[in-house]
């Protein structure tokens, strides 16, 4: 693991030998890995693979059927510790609610329901708009910002909470050159400032931007490490098989799935 020049700090997250299911199925087996401060690990397989569903597990929204998850040594991880960004599309458009009140979301689980935000909140939520390049849009109407926009929004709201883990499930999904840039830029920043990022994604260009190791997965775990050691076309191969994979620079090639 030398290559991902991994620190002597514990890991953030620490996932042993875990297998997670929905009611009796088991979805995902056998997953062993860990991610320290300022490391970023980017979760590759295809659909129904069990990206999301370890995300999922990491966050205890469904059951751990075998193994230990831990999240900075504790679990279930500590109030506040974990920030989540979902796949695009979670909130209607429509709900007359602006970028900033969106971000102020993540501020509750320290907050509490019953108090007002205060100075120390506010700050938060303009540190996380600035820190995702969009602290000019903050009044505006979430409904009314584009894809890439709301997306990188809800990235503020999940880092408004200060967390010492980030999860992101398909951040790139949809986005233009200028959104990617600037997610890609924000993720930098967040490892820099020592958060640990797992993040699902088919995006080879973010997993060679921001990503330091690689986890495949079908089902059960298919290999983890460095990126470059981990990352060859026999591995992911292997991930895909049953679908058949090309794969170039960017992007993991998936027939019927249109590049992601």
């Amino acid at each position: 693991m030398s290559q991902m020049q991994r620190t002597d700090r514990p890991a953030v997250l620490d996932v042993t030998d875990a297998s997670f299911a929905y009611g009796q199925a088991v979805a995902l087996e056998h997953i062993t890995f860990d991610v320290r401060p300022g490391e970023a690990v980017a979760l590759i397989g295809p659909n129904g693979s069990g990206k999301s569903t370890l995300l999922k597990g990491v966050l205890e929204l469904i059951p751990r059927v075998a193994g230990t998850v831990t999240v900075l040594g504790d679990s279930p991880a500590p109030a506040g510790a974990v920030g989540y960004v979902p796949q695009a599309g979670e909130l209607d458009p429509q709900f007359p609610v602006s970028l900033e009140q969106v971000v102020m979301m993540g501020r509750y689980r320290t907050l509490g329901w019953l108090r007002l935000p205060g100075r120390r909140d506010r700050e938060a939520v303009r540190a996380a708009l600035k820190a995702v390049g969009l602290a000019h849009r903050a009044r505006t109407r979430f409904g009314e910002l584009s894809g890439g926009q709301q997306q990188r929004g809800l990235l503020a709201r999940a880092i408004a909470s200060g967390p010492r883990l980030l999860l992101l499930d398909e951040p790139f999904n949809g986005l233009d050159q200028k959104n990617r840039d600037a997610l890609i830029h924000t993720l930098q920043r967040l490892k820099a400032d020592g958060v640990a990022v797992l993040v699902s994604t088919h995006d080879l260009e973010l997993a060679r931007a921001v990503c330091d190791g690689i986890l495949l997965l079908n089902g059960s775990q298919v290999a983890f490490g460095p990126r470059d050691e981990v990352l060859t076309l026999a591995n992911v191969q292997q991930a895909f098989s049953e679908v058949g994979v090309e794969m170039d620079e960017h992007t993991v090639v998936v027939p019927g799935h249109g590049g992601h």
